[in-house]
């Protein structure tokens, strides 16, 4: 065989591999578990069920190089596959932090998907829909209910039913409780218990589950290192955006007690003011001298707004009530650190790694023992 011929053939080699590497994508090695905590058995006649339990899927990369673990909790109606990899098909964020060195623990939310739902113990369900969901995370564009919406384009298809991809994401979709108080209480009971299991961690909300930050960090204070808040629930008080805008987060930012200083007793005692309001939004912060939320003041965090999602209209709130109870905030918008075009659900879209890479990485690599 001749040099060329030779050469030809090498290339036609790596080009079928490449192609092949394209349509499956080749993850990075690590070791996969599972383990329950929280479980408390519930009497049932003569016998009795387990109830309350939280799966963990735990993903151990070949070389553990980083310091701390990520920790990652969901958000409403979806379940940990969230951040395996994305519906079109891409490695997604748990294979981006493995990659770096990460040990990962990924959760199901109590009550929800392979934590098990008991219905003699356990609250109502609710689904969320098609319309919600394409209004909320995947065709907000066509729909512009918020000013920012008409900026999405980073999902990656039309965000509809019939679309490939919408299907798949829709299709990973399960009932959560309707009562926020109910799954705050549960997260607290069995993730206090996990992060006396696995030591300190840094802890990466989305969406409903950024209350449970704040809830962790407080119960927890010495096993939270950082949190990384990707459009945590808010704003402070009182649903905005999505009519009605009812209360809500009656501790502040969230549903269940936390500690301030001075203390309190009641919820009623946090005095709060009106800073800023505009259509669909009312900023609340509280009366001066503001409480501290003494248990998080040495806590850093990362909170994360994406240019189109209905979190552009209020993020800033939460983040000046977190900033004025003693909280160190750092935020970013993603449009101000040249990042455009993304929805609520940013780890999954088209650039997803590139904001894990260039926004979320840069951050918690300063976290150190």
């Amino acid at each position: 065989m001749s040099i060329l011929s030779l050469l030809a053939a090498i290339s036609c080699l790596l080009s079928g591999v490449l192609g092949q590497s394209h349509v499956q994508p080749q993850g990075t090695l690590h070791r996969r578990a599972y383990f329950y905590v929280g479980q408390t058995y519930i009497a049932q006649g003569n016998s009795s069920i387990a109830a309350g339990q939280m799966y963990i899927e735990h993903l151990t990369p070949a070389a553990v190089t980083q310091p701390f673990p990520i920790l990652f909790i969901h958000g409403l109606g979806m379940t940990g596959t969230n951040f395996l990899n994305t519906p079109d098909g891409r490695l997604g964020w748990a294979d981006y932090f493995l990659s770096k060195g990460y040990e990962l623990y990924i959760v199901d939310q109590p009550s929800r998907a392979r934590s098990p739902w008991q219905p003699t113990v356990d609250g109502v369900l609710v689904a969320t829909d098609t319309f919600t969901t394409e209004l909320h995370f995947t065709a907000v564009e066509r729909f512009k209910f918020w000013p920012q919406a008409v900026l999405h384009t980073q999902w990656p298809g039309n965000g509809s039913v019939g679309d490939p991809t919408f299907d798949k994401f829709y299709a990973s979709m399960v009932p959560s409780l309707n009562s926020t108080t109910e799954q705050s209480i549960k997260i607290k009971n069995a993730g206090s218990q996990l992060l006396d299991q696995i030591g300190p961690v840094i802890l990466m909300s989305h969406s409903q589950s950024g209350p449970f930050g704040w809830i962790l960090a407080d119960s927890r204070p010495k096993q939270v290192k950082a949190i990384v808040a990707l459009e945590p629930s808010g704003p402070p008080f009182i649903n905005a955006v999505f009519p009605p805008f009812t209360p809500n987060r009656t501790f502040g930012l969230t549903d269940i007690p936390i500690a301030y200083d001075p203390p309190i007793t009641n919820a009623s005692e946090i005095g709060r003011v009106v800073v800023s309001e505009i259509p669909g939004v009312t900023c609340f912060q509280q009366t001066e001298p503001a409480r501290k939320l003494i248990n998080l003041v040495d806590i850093p965090v990362l909170a994360v707004t994406s240019e189109a999602s209905y979190h552009a209209q209020y993020d800033n709130c939460s983040v000046g009530y977190l900033r004025q109870a003693g909280v160190s905030v750092e935020h970013i918008r993603l449009a101000d650190v040249g990042i455009h075009g993304n929805g609520h659900m940013f780890f999954m879209e088209k650039n997803g790694i590139q904001i894990a890479d260039q926004v979320i990485r840069p951050w918690i690599s300063k976290i150190r023992k």
